[in-house]
């Protein structure tokens, strides 16, 4: 199972439950055909304190978020970057973060395809 693939990249988008829909809805402009979500607990550098809250919290208090995780050709990402800022952002505290990770292969299990052809719709059989 080793050979050259072309670069991949995986963009954890960490944000409220309420953007995920609208958000996935046009992965396919992208030719994203799978993703993984997921809820996770946390908080950034406000340390949880809520948009309508005065003051800053002292102790980190954890909210509801959910990550949606996707790979996709390396010289996709800034394109994808640029809708997923412009599809999440309120200008409000709680619009999310973005990582970005490079990811040296990836590999359907069922058929052994690698790369890019691993995460497209293969054969059935």
């Amino acid at each position: 199972m080793n050979v050259a693939v072309e670069e991949l990249s995986k963009v954890e988008i960490i944000t409220n439950e309420a953007k995920v829909a609208e958000l996935t809805r046009e992965f396919g402009r992208f030719g994203i055909t799978g993703m993984t979500i997921y809820n996770a607990m946390g908080c950034g550098v406000q340390m949880g304190t809520e948009e309508y809250e005065i003051g800053k919290n002292e102790e980190p208090k954890l909210l509801l978020k959910q990550v949606v995780m996707v790979v996709l050709p390396s010289k996709e990402v800034n394109d994808f970057l640029d809708f997923v800022g412009k599809s999440l952002y309120t200008g409000h505290i709680g619009d999310g973060k973005i990582f970005v990770s490079p990811v040296t292969n990836a590999i359907r299990v069922r058929t052994g395809e690698e790369g890019t052809d691993a995460l497209v719709e293969g054969e059935l059989d």
